[in-house]
């Protein structure tokens, strides 16, 4: 068809006009997110309107609001679980002397033991329970079961009441960590999550920190009785357990607020990339299975298992093994020497959740191999770093260990896990590599006292630290082939 040279001008002009307007139309519709200088918060880029400016100001100052009320809420409540969970260990100075209880050290050992198959066996259970019913459910229960089953330990005056409430406590205990970090995964998103889990996994390290001397000198300095060693965390943890209740919610549509990853501008991430983020159904059985199939969530399990015991013997048995490089004979010295361990705990996941956002572009590996391989050399050098018997050689080996044990285990357990888990799966993925990692930590608290009992008078910290040196070295190698993996995000998007 031929057109008259006004008619054809005028055609083209009208076609020109259409495509401007659709492209016009093409990018209102489609947001692009951008930072907000300084919040380390997306800022909403809809400007079409007055009305529209205001709207994203009140998302964002909303979503603002609810992170950090979720970050702060979830971190605190994970911190207050080391008051009941290390209630015990402190009572133990007061059992082993209280001669109407007749608690001998194999017991102590023993009870210890079986908390640590409790608490393993409780990752499984509520990190799926976290999937299916949501993390507010989970964790309110078991913050307050676990206030109860620690002033039930305080009541009690037997070896065999200890022993099973310290189970049950076991189960208490770990009714925190995986639906915590589920919790987590729905209000921050990957991008920013190395930086952010890292600061929100120095919960665990400050805990460890702030629970033994609170409770170790309400029991025996203001009180003079074991008991309130359980008393006194009981108490803290309930105060803890009524901001939980009232600021925590399980994730951003709960309070009006869209998917983290809407708001982001980040595609989904799915555990089988063959699938569309629709097609996975949280809390399905099916979907739990495919999470437990996950090539790299099996690798993190097994790697996970290999690394705890060295975490748990020092956690365990830090004073004692203090005590027996030390020089001097000084208990007071020794018992504060693995503090060392949990201070380099509060630096250590900041550093490698920077590392892993910034140097490694949000792939969580590379700085978990490299960390876990200068584990190794560091763990092999313990005992020449302490021969001299200083002080001062222990403290640094302690810290030393800590700085690149806490990075990679904070970074398997929860960033890591959540990602590759996905936020659906995110409670299951973090439960069965932690409960595969607390099978390992039985390892780590029996193997120091059983070592002692079967070679008396042999050096056995140094046999003890060569082996955990030998299976650090083999979790760094079994992570090696994964260096470059990140989690799917599937299709149709």
């Amino acid at each position: 068809m031929t057109f008259p040279p006004r008619w054809k001008s005028s055609a083209t002009g009208f076609r020109w006009r259409w495509a401007c307007t659709a492209r016009w139309a093409t990018r209102l519709a489609s947001p692009r997110p951008t930072s907000s200088p300084g919040s380390g918060l997306p800022k909403s880029t809809r400007r079409a309107t007055a009305g529209d400016t205001i709207a994203a100001t009140g998302t964002d100052a909303a979503y603002r609001r609810w992170r950090w009320r979720i970050f702060g809420v979830t971190w605190l409540a994970y911190a207050g679980f080391y008051l009941t969970r290390k209630g015990f260990s402190v009572a133990k100075l007061g059992l082993l002397d209280d001669p109407a209880v007749g608690l001998s050290p194999v017991m102590a050992s023993n009870i210890d033991v079986a908390y640590s198959v409790a608490y393993g066996v409780g990752q499984f259970l509520w990190g799926m329970s976290a999937d299916r019913f949501g993390p507010r459910r989970v964790v309110l229960g078991g913050l307050l079961a676990s206030t109860a089953i620690a002033v039930a330990m305080g009541l009690s005056s037997t070896v065999v009441l200890l022993g099973i409430f310290f189970f049950v406590q076991g189960l208490c205990q770990s009714t925190g960590w995986a639906p915590l970090t589920k919790n987590m995964a729905f209000w921050f998103s990957s991008k920013e999550r190395g930086r952010v889990m890292g600061l929100w996994c120095t919960n665990y390290a400050f805990g460890g920190l702030v629970a033994s001397p609170l409770a170790g000198y309400l029991a025996y300095s203001v009180f003079d009785d074991w008991r309130w060693a359980f008393f006194s965390g009981a108490a803290v943890l309930l105060l803890i357990s009524i901001p939980f209740y009232f600021l925590q919610r399980d994730r951003p549509h709960d309070v009006g607020l869209e998917e983290i990853e809407r708001y982001h501008g980040e595609p989904v991430a799915v555990v089988d990339a063959h699938n569309a983020p629709d097609e996975e159904k949280e809390g399905s059985w099916e979907f739990i299975g495919k999470v437990f199939r996950s090539p790299p969530v099996l690798v993190m399990a097994l790697v996970y298992f290999l690394l705890k015991p060295a975490r748990y013997a020092i956690l365990f048995w830090g004073p004692v093994i203090a005590s027996q490089r030390l020089a001097s004979e000084s208990f007071a010295l020794a018992a504060t020497a693995p503090a060392a361990f949990e201070a380099a705990g509060l630096i250590a996941p900041i550093a490698i959740g920077f590392v892993s956002d910034k140097l490694f572009h949000a792939r969580r590996f590379p700085a978990c191999v490299l960390s876990l391989l200068l584990l190794a050399v560091v763990l092999s050098l313990f005992g020449p770093l302490t021969n001299s018997g200083s002080i001062g050689g222990i403290l640094l080996a302690f810290f030393l260990i800590g700085l690149f044990l806490f990075g990679p285990d904070s970074m398997l357990s929860a960033t890591a896990a959540i990602e590759f888990g996905t936020k659906k799966g995110a409670g299951s993925a973090a439960g069965f590599i932690n409960g595969w990692g607390s099978f390992g930590q039985i390892l780590g608290v029996a193997l120091p006292g059983y070592l002692m009992a079967w070679f008396p008078g042999t050096d056995t910290t140094v046999i003890l630290f060569y082996g955990f040196s030998v299976a650090t070295l083999v979790a760094g190698l079994l992570l090696l082939p994964l260096w470059n993996r990140v989690p799917p995000t599937g299709r149709a998007q």
